[in-house]
């Protein structure tokens, strides 16, 4: 397959409802994903000095002869860390807005601390990455075939020469796959995994997840849709291979979605629809995109949107296409949606 074509299909991904378009199906599926990890080295980094070693979501183990501490990582990966007390100065990846603040997948960082590599799709700086002396890239994978997202296809042969690199799949499984591999990744990199912090937002996240259990129980007929807007395009998410989506409907989230002879075009993630066919599908509850490459709710001037029962109704949340996989960042996710079903009027 062409770069062009590759290229075309992730960059399109960045602006659809389930966060890639779907790679898998345009590329030969190859990756393993076994999911276990190996840490040698628990307690702080800085007090460890003997190897290292982590088996990633595609069957590849990195071996190092120290725990790395030169990292760089994917933006909502490196936030992920970040919230375990790895500090990431390196990343890629939506960072910085265009007025200079933090991107919302950045977490809690400070981004005027980073070195950014690249903030933008099919943006990542070579030279400077090469002269940052890397010891390790870690990002995550929208497909099987272990496509390292936001590492441009045109470089990628080269990137890959200056540094091993560690692949979270958040492909085809639910949330909790990628938020226990990111603890284990944090725990081998020196993590205190036991701080107050860390354990507590793990308890709000399974009490979330149970009141949204709960909340989807006692109001079956609310039907929730997945939507991303662009100025074209209103992008309507299927409910499988993202891993919010995957893992809300697993809890009992009654999701209005395409057939899958609809989604297979977009190899399963979404359908595209013109402004004036957006209300295609009724819905109670609408969850639209947050990302900054998306047009948010606010700023949707179409009138066919204004029309929606679910938009009249204020029945309108956010939602996270590629959460930012530790545990504290998806407590409000849930917990959002969760409200969102107890307090919904039936609209449609």
């Amino acid at each position: 397959m062409s770069h062009a074509r590759v290229a075309h299909l992730t960059r399109r991904g960045i602006l659809a409802a389930g966060g890639a378009l779907g790679l898998g199906a345009a590329l030969a599926a190859c990756g393993d994903d076994d999911s276990s990890a190996t840490g040698s080295d628990k307690g702080t980094t800085a007090a460890k000095s003997g190897p290292w070693s982590f088996k990633d979501d595609r069957g590849t183990t990195v071996k190092l002869d120290k725990v790395p501490t030169k990292i760089v990582a994917f933006t909502g990966v490196a936030a992920a860390l970040y919230d375990y007390g790895i500090e990431v100065k390196g990343v890629f990846g939506p960072t910085k807005t265009k007025d200079g603040k933090a991107d919302v997948q950045a977490g809690d960082m400070d981004v005027s601390k980073l070195t950014v590599f690249g903030n933008v799709w099919d943006q990542f700086n070579v030279e400077q990455y090469a002269a940052f002396a890397p010891e390790v890239l870690i990002t995550t994978m929208f497909d099987s075939a272990g496509t390292l997202w936001y590492v441009p296809a045109a470089s990628a042969s080269k990137i890959a020469k200056l540094a091993p690199s560690v692949g979270i799949s958040v492909y085809d499984r639910q949330l909790t796959a990628p938020l226990q591999k990111v603890w284990e990744l944090a725990e081998s990199l020196g993590a205190d995994m036991k701080a107050a912090k860390v354990t507590d937002a793990k308890k709000r996240f399974e009490a979330a997840s149970e009141r949204l259990r709960a909340a989807a129980k006692a109001h079956p007929d609310i039907k929730v849709l997945a939507g991303s807007a662009a100025q074209d395009v209103f992008y309507v998410s299927g409910s499988n291979l993202s891993v919010d989506l995957e893992y809300f409907k697993a809890l009992g989230v009654n999701f209005v979605e395409p057939s899958a002879s609809v989604l297979k075009a977009s190899g399963g993630w979404y359908e595209s629809l013109s402004w004036e066919n957006v209300d295609k599908y009724k819905a109670d509850i609408i969850m639209m995109d947050d990302r900054t490459a998306t047009i948010q709710p606010a700023d949707i001037t179409e009138a066919t949107w204004k029309k929606l029962p679910a938009v009249k109704a204020g029945q309108v949340i956010s939602r996270s296409p590629e959460p930012i996989p530790s545990y504290d960042k998806c407590v409000a996710m849930v917990e959002n949606l969760a409200k969102a079903i107890e307090s919904a009027k039936k609209v449609s």
